[in-house]
């Protein structure tokens, strides 16, 4: 059965990359939990999706040419509905929906550091998925970023992929194989848009351990999840909010499926 990870947290009920998203998701029994990193202008790695803040602060600007302090005076939770991804439960769950709109809808930037604190002192499992974004104006740096937090939290060095608690993915092939070369035993995954830029050839060059195919191309070309197994390699397919789109990845025998909502989708994987 595939594992269940919590894209940008319980995004479909918190607002992304707050502190509250990952909590829920890790109340929601997530497998694991992902978020992407930028560095800002003054060196340190923040969990925001998007290049400019406008689209989940109350703040406008381009994460890279702010500061840490300057990002921490924004508001990153106004902006969501938290009823967003419950409407056809409206009727049967009315008391939870009502509960969660009553809580306050108000969070600061969150920081790589802040999370990898609240995975480490789960009691949950759950890996970290981390993507670095690219491309950037900082390039290789923000691997080396990660690196160092991931060696701060004893991380880096796992004694093997099985039991890694924290994993690297990239679109960029140049940022996999930055973060293979320095830390070999840590997980990598491969994230790509089309079978060209997954194929084996790409992903045995930069040493990734997982290919990550989006669900749209994944469904073009399912044979991806064998050509991958072939070469030893596990599947990590976003962004599957489906029941229809989780029980595909588990015929296929995907490993690790990101979704929003990963209540449900363990509930329709079980």
């Amino acid at each position: 059965m595939p594992l269940v990870v919590a894209h940008r947290g319980a995004s479909g009920e918190r607002a992304e990359h707050t502190l509250a998203a990952y909590e829920l998701a890790l109340q929601h029994g997530a497998d694991g939990v992902e978020c992407d990193v930028r560095l800002t202008r003054d060196g340190h790695l923040v969990c925001v999706h998007d290049r400019r803040v406008d689209r989940t602060s109350t703040g406008h600007g381009v994460v890279s040419e702010m500061t840490l302090q300057g990002l921490e005076e924004l508001d990153f939770a106004s902006w969501h509905d938290p009823s967003l991804g419950k409407v056809e439960e409206l009727i049967d769950e009315r008391e939870a929906a009502e509960e969660a709109a009553e809580e306050p809808l108000v969070a600061s930037m969150l920081t790589l550091s802040q999370l990898l604190e609240l995975i480490i002192d789960s009691s949950s499992h759950a890996r970290l998925f981390i993507e670095t974004k690219h491309p950037v104006r900082y390039g290789g740096l923000v691997e080396a970023k990660l690196l160092a937090e991931l060696h701060r939290f004893g991380l880096a060095s796992p004694p093997s992929a099985t039991h890694a608690r924290a994993v690297m993915m990239s679109f960029s092939p140049s940022a996999v194989w930055r973060v293979r070369r320095s830390a070999p035993m840590l997980p990598t995954v491969l994230l790509g848009r089309s079978a060209a830029a997954l194929a084996p050839i790409a992903a045995t060059t930069v040493g990734a351990t997982a290919i990550g195919p989006g669900l749209a191309l994944l469904r073009e070309d399912p044979g991806l999840v064998r050509r991958a197994a072939e070469q030893g390699r596990a599947t990590y397919t976003w962004t599957v909010d489906t029941e229809e789109d989780a029980l595909f990845c588990k015929e296929l025998g995907v490993r690790w499926v990101a979704t929003n909502h990963p209540e449900r989708v363990r509930k329709w994987l079980s």
